[in-house]
């Protein structure tokens, strides 16, 4: 917790205004982590997925410092247009979009949009004439701890075909994406991705096709419980794969950081509202928080996600125990598979801290199941 965090909650407390979870998020923090993504890989764009967290204070901040936006709608285009930022910043990074959307984009002067099929391209090429597309790859997700599914992306050899139709149909051929899987702890699995690209590369070129751009994707980690690789290693790693697969014709290459750039700014406060056990004979307690799976905690889903929470107590005697959400329902349990070690003093209507919560938590969170409100946000 940043000391800036620290006084804001202070405050919050003493005005009495703390009758809920809320999340706030600290802007230096956003500005020390652009500034080293655009040191760690100094000749590569910085595209923010927007969908991280889209809180206007953050986009404008991002907007002034020079960053690119990965928009994955039409809203998110504009909303990173109010922050100030020309659509020449910007792709549709979404594989999946409706034809009258893609329509829209264009007319907000959007150029850039992602494809994994030829079904795609046929739909951008005939609402977004003349627009660069790239095509994203599948690849093994393996050493991250959100691993992406097979729902975006297709197989490498398949994406000759993709780009080349594109060609045909007047669009320009611009390059290839993946995503080696979010909140991905080792650096050199860029390594297969991009050997794989190089090899699109290679077989376009035979067919008169030059791609230019490689699109890095995410999958930068922040710090939960366990340390990870800072952005520099991942630079590194990158920067040398780039060299291996493609010799001295570096392509031109961007990155789409959403976690990396903003999970370790944003801090929610919560509250403890019941401790109990299911039985007398019970060694395990239930803590339930007044914020859980429906209301921005959705990323404990399967505990893919572990979260620090701290407490005022956290020097006291610790005991395992499973931790939930307060809604009438089975499954907003965040964990239990693998019990949450708490302070055996902690008590009812104690405040905890839940670190790394700047992504990914007020965009998952619902707008009034069990009537809760949508988690409040405080930018400082």
């Amino acid at each position: 917790m940043t000391e800036r965090i620290q006084q804001f909650l202070a405050q919050r407390r003493q005005e009495g205004r703390d009758n809920g979870p809320c999340l706030v998020v600290d802007t230096d923090i956003i500005r020390e982590n652009y500034n080293a993504f655009a040191k760690a890989l100094p000749d590569t764009r910085v595209f923010y997925a927007v969908k991280a967290n889209p809180e206007p204070k953050v986009l404008k901040l991002l907007a002034d410092l020079g960053s690119c936006f990965d928009t994955a709608s039409v809203q998110e285009i504009q909303m990173v247009l109010d922050a100030g930022a020309t659509p020449d910043r910007m792709s549709f990074g979404n594989t999946i979009k409706k034809e009258r959307d893609i329509a829209r984009a264009y007319e907000m002067g959007i150029r850039l949009f992602a494809v994994d099929c030829v079904t795609e391209v046929e739909k951008i090429a005939r609402a977004a004439p003349g627009s660069k597309v790239f095509c994203r790859i599948l690849c093994d997700g393996e050493g991250a701890e959100w691993p992406l599914s097979r729902k975006f992306g297709c197989v490498p050899e398949m994406a000759p075909e993709v780009l080349e139709r594109a060609h045909r149909l007047g669009l320009r051929a611009y390059g290839i994406s993946f995503h080696v899987g979010s909140q991905q702890s080792n650096p050199k699995m860029w390594d297969a991705a991009l050997r794989s690209s190089a090899q699109v590369f290679r077989e376009l070129a035979d067919r008169g096709i030059h791609l230019q751009m490689v699109n890095l994707g995410g999958g930068f980690p922040t710090k939960y419980l366990r340390d990870v690789p800072a952005v520099k290693a991942y630079g590194q790693a990158i920067f040398r794969s780039l060299r291996k697969h493609f010799g001295n014709r570096i392509p031109e290459t961007i990155i789409e950081p959403g976690r990396g750039m903003v999970g370790n700014a944003g801090l929610i406060e919560a509250e403890v509202i019941l401790i109990s056990k299911k039985a007398e004979s019970d060694t395990m307690r239930w803590v339930y928080l007044d914020i859980g799976k429906f209301n921005g905690l959705a990323e404990t889903m399967d505990e893919m996600i572990r979260y620090p929470i701290r407490t005022d107590v956290d020097g006291d005697e610790m005991e395992p125990c499973i931790v939930a959400g307060p809604t009438c329902d089975s499954v907003d349990v965040l964990y239990e598979k693998t019990p949450y070690p708490l302070p055996v003093s902690l008590s009812i209507g104690a405040k905890v801290l839940i670190e790394g919560t700047g992504a990914y938590t007020t965009t998952y969170s619902s707008i009034a199941f069990n009537g809760l409100p949508p988690l409040e946000t405080h930018v400082i």
